[in-house]
């Protein structure tokens, strides 16, 4: 299974998509797909996950703003060296696609900071 990873203000965020090929429907068009998502704390402060803005491009130029920038269901509290792991599933109308976003994270002096999804490819039929 491949992963995508990157790494700002030391937080790093591995994602790993998967092709869902027994819940994708060809004929109508509903290509399904998984992913994990892995937040790893590698500073020196405890950091509290706040929100969660996601965008998936579609092949065919379609553009989602994946409920936009949403406050998540669960907020944790990550102190150095620990990590999170967030799962998720989206379906798209293409073939192909890309995922990409941030996450709004709060350091427990109460700075927030933007850190990055790592862009990462949609494709069915790619397991």
């Amino acid at each position: 299974m491949l992963s995508y990873a990157t790494t700002t203000h030391d937080i790093q965020i591995t994602v790993r998509p998967i092709y869902l090929d027994g819940q994708t429907n060809i004929l109508e068009r509903a290509f399904s797909f998984a992913y994990a998502v892995f937040i790893e704390n590698q500073g020196e402060d405890d950091i509290q996950l706040l929100r969660r803005r996601w965008t998936i491009h579609e092949s065919d130029g379609t553009l989602h703003d994946a409920e936009g920038d949403v406050e998540l269901r669960a907020q944790p509290v990550l102190s150095p060296g620990e990590e999170h792991i967030y799962d998720g599933a989206c379906t798209i109308s293409s073939f192909s696609g890309s995922v990409e976003g941030n996450y709004l994270v709060q350091r427990s002096d109460g700075k927030q900071y933007r850190v990055d999804i790592p862009t990462f490819p949609l494709q069915a039929a790619a397991n």
